[in-house]
């Protein structure tokens, strides 16, 4: 009977494939001393604002993506509404976005009067699709938002053709991309100006923080201006007659948070590295069960912020729910994407976006009710979400890799099981 149960999947009354604890596998971020004496010594200097490990902080991601300016705030969304307000936008330019995205992609740029325009994601990677973003370029649009889901760069090659053809600027949201690469160039290199989130989920965390990166100084100096009071004064430009008040918002980084920032990146390889084999690993295994797990093409090195692979219902007759629920009952973490499509959110369907946007009446604003994406809406429901593994596996991937085949195998019976009892 034992050997029986353990061949069934458990939502068909055997025994659960995984056994063994997530708390290995699964724990992040991982602080170590060095993370903890580094707060410390923030402590012992008794400097906690303006301490000299934030130079350190923005040295370090200049050295990684090779960019000339580095500006350390205090989360990725401040150091996103910077580079918005860098780059020149003026109230009613349109920025194209995806939707499949977090809301600090977008949002920060109602703050400085600009509209955004939602685009199709592309099947392959999930990234800004190129041709339905070209389908919507007017004469209003300005710039592209760029975001590398999941960690795994977006189409650049095809991003940068229409950039360089419409004039527009690139935003690079590298958030999730700390160490990958698109043809040998980091990410957070790609954009007319990039950042990074150093959220505490992030792959070189800092609790709290965000980076902006840019190679031009025009751009650099804008965002000193709107956030960082301290740094005005150190400008070789006629903006630092504005050292004694900025342009009203502070967006530093706190030390604390700088101090862990730098440690983790000094891990950032290792980290990847692990984090890298497990996926891949357990990747291969689901490949062949017919799921497409967004390996990346060889002059792509992706990184691992979010582990999602997609599930074609067409080849199975399992329903992604009765599928979600059935792994659940193996004993696998399993979920829908992290992040709900932005389009979709009443802060646009509602139009309490207008209250912050504040346009004249003449300008004219989408209609977001009716912003419709048919792909992006199909694909997101057609995803699901595993733990991302950044431990060391403790046999735990095998085991998934177990209860996806049972669950395949056994998905006719679990259907007609399911319907026997509604």
């Amino acid at each position: 009977m034992t050997i029986e149960k353990k061949k069934l999947p458990a939502i068909l009354g055997g025994l659960p494939s995984v056994t063994l604890s997530h708390d290995v596998s699964n724990k992040w971020p991982l602080l170590t001393d060095d993370d903890e004496n580094g707060v410390l010594q923030i402590m012992r200097d008794g400097n906690i604002s303006t301490h000299p490990i934030i130079r350190e902080l923005e040295k370090v991601y200049a050295e990684l993506t090779g960019q000339s300016y580095s500006l350390a705030h205090n989360n990725g969304t401040s150091a996103l509404l910077a580079a918005f307000h860098s780059i020149g936008l003026k109230p009613g330019d349109e920025v194209l976005v995806p939707s499949a995205t977090f809301w600090a992609s977008i949002l920060p740029m109602l703050w400085v009067g600009a509209v955004p325009v939602f685009c199709e994601s592309e099947s392959e990677r999930m990234g800004i699709d190129p041709i339905d973003l070209e389908k919507k370029i007017t004469p209003r649009t300005r710039a592209i938002v760029v975001v590398h889901l999941w960690g795994l760069p977006s189409k650049m090659t095809e991003i940068f053709d229409i950039a360089k053809k419409y004039d527009l600027k690139i935003i690079e949201d590298a958030s999730h991309t700390h160490g990958a690469y698109w043809r040998d160039r980091p990410c957070g290199s790609l954009g007319d100006i990039s950042i990074f989130s150093l959220q505490g989920d992030k792959l070189a965390p800092a609790g709290e923080g965000g980076i902006l990166l840019c190679n031009k100084y025009e751009y650099y100096e804008k965002a000193v201006c709107l956030g960082d009071i301290t740094r005005i004064i150190e400008l070789q430009t006629p903006a630092r007659r504005f050292a004694a008040t900025s342009y009203g918002i502070k967006t530093r980084i706190a030390p604390i948070s700088a101090a862990i920032g730098c440690n983790q990146l000094k891990n950032l390889n290792d980290h990847n590295k692990q984090r890298g084999q497990n996926i891949k690993y357990l990747s291969n295994k689901l490949e062949k069960l017919g799921f497409h797990t967004f390996l990346p093409p060889d002059h792509i090195k992706r990184v691992y912020f979010e582990y999602l692979i997609r599930y074609d219902e067409t080849k199975y007759p399992l329903p992604i729910g009765l599928l979600a629920e059935a792994l659940s009952k193996e004993g696998c973490q399993v979920a829908a994407p992290r992040y709900p499509l932005v389009h979709q959110q009443p802060f646009f369907t509602e139009g309490i976006f207008k209250d912050i946007l504040r346009l004249p009446p003449e300008c004219q604003l989408p209609e977001y009710e009716t912003c419709s994406l048919p792909f992006t809406e199909t694909a997101n429901n057609s995803l699901l979400k595993l733990p991302s593994f950044p431990g060391p596996d403790n046999g735990i991937l095998e085991q998934y890799a177990h209860a996806f085949e049972k669950v395949m195998k056994y998905s006719y019976e679990i259907v007609d099981r399911i319907n026997e009892s509604n």
